[in-house]
Parts: C-alpha cells; structure tokens; sequence
C-alpha cells in the first residue's frame, strides 16, 4: 500500500515483539500478499481481513471461537441472518450480492458470502488447499473456499455488518467500468471452478 502503513507498524513493532512486518516491494497482487503473510504466519489458526475497518475487528475473535473442535474455516458473513453489507455504495452492494447469488446458484448455497475476506483458518486446511496467487484481487477467496469445502472442510458463517470503510479507498472498482470488469472475472472465476476440468 502506498499510504505508509509500514511506517505505523514499525512503531508498533518498536513496542511489541510478536509483530512481524513483511513490505512487498514490486510485487503486486491481494491472493500473493495473503499467502505470503500465511507462509511466515506461526499460530495455530491463522485470520486475514480488510483493514479500512470495515470489517469489525472485534468479530476476529467470533470466527477463531466459532472453528471449535469441528470446522476447517470460519468466515464472516453479510448474507446470513444477523449480517448485513453497510457499504455506503449501492452500485457496490448490489454487484457483490448479485456475485454471491450467481456463486450460490452455481457452487452451492452451502457458502453464501464467498467473496468474504474476512477469514479465519487453521492451518492444517494449508496441507491440501493453497490461496491462488494467479489471482489479484477478490476471486481468491471464491477459489479458496470452493476448494476447501470439495476437500471436505466444513465452513462456518458468522454474521457481521460490513460497515463504510473509515480509511483508504477501493482499489478493485474505483469506477463502474472497473466494478463491471471485476464482476465479469468474479463470475469466470465461478463458472471456471465448476465447470473446469483436469
């Protein structure tokens, strides 16, 4: 991110010694950015999000409570009773839940917010499914689910209120041109996954 982020952490990182700091120097690419943070990760169950607070850190500990003795991954979810997407955009809030209904209606309603990203795993899910890095932006959270759940993991969804973001700006459809183009290689993405052979 070019707004310095780095820069707070190192602050941060001066006061507590359980933060690691990874700065991506001409490399590009949300999916490659979350697997290499899931590489160097050390814990047990590992959670990835936004950090424009729109997605509410207080869920986090919610979804690491909610994986108990029984499932693979939790997921907060707009798109099941309780959750709710607050976005202040309707253009956006439509597209993404007109995203997740062709996703349900082709993958399968077991999931029914798989453009998430507000995840948590543990980590023996990484011995058989792997984020894509061959994706940029959000089609890697339909890829890693899918996968995981044809894999036999089972997903849980714990509703949360995706609020306006309080910092930052959208880097994946700053424009509706741009919104229309990432919807189209969501929608591949789907129909690749099912349909895809070998």
């Amino acid at each position: 991110s070019p707004d310095r982020t780095w820069q707070v952490v190192e602050e941060i990182r001066a006061e507590k010694d359980n933060i690691e700091l990874v700065r991506r120097i001409g490399r590009r690419g949300l999916a490659s950015a979350i697997a290499g943070g899931i590489s160097l990760s050390r814990g047990e169950v590992i959670v990835w999000m936004d950090c424009d607070f729109s997605m509410p850190p207080e869920v986090i500990p919610r979804l690491v409570k909610a994986l108990g003795d029984s499932y693979g991954i939790a997921i907060g979810s707009r798109y099941v009773e309780g959750g709710k997407d607050g976005r202040e955009s309707f253009t956006r809030v439509l597209t993404s839940k007109l995203i997740n209904l062709f996703a349900c209606l082709i993958l399968g309603f077991s999931i029914k917010d798989y453009t998430t990203g507000f995840v948590a795993v543990r980590r023996e899910v990484f011995d058989q499914v792997n984020i894509s890095e061959r994706y940029e932006h959000g089609e890697y959270c339909i890829d890693f689910l899918y996968k995981a759940k044809r894999k036999g993991f089972k997903v849980k969804e714990i509703p949360y209120v995706c609020r306006p973001r309080r910092f930052g700006g959208t880097k994946t459809a700053p424009n509706i041109l741009s919104l229309i183009r990432h919807g189209a290689r969501y929608c591949l993405t789907v129909l690749k996954l099912r349909f895809h052979r070998g």
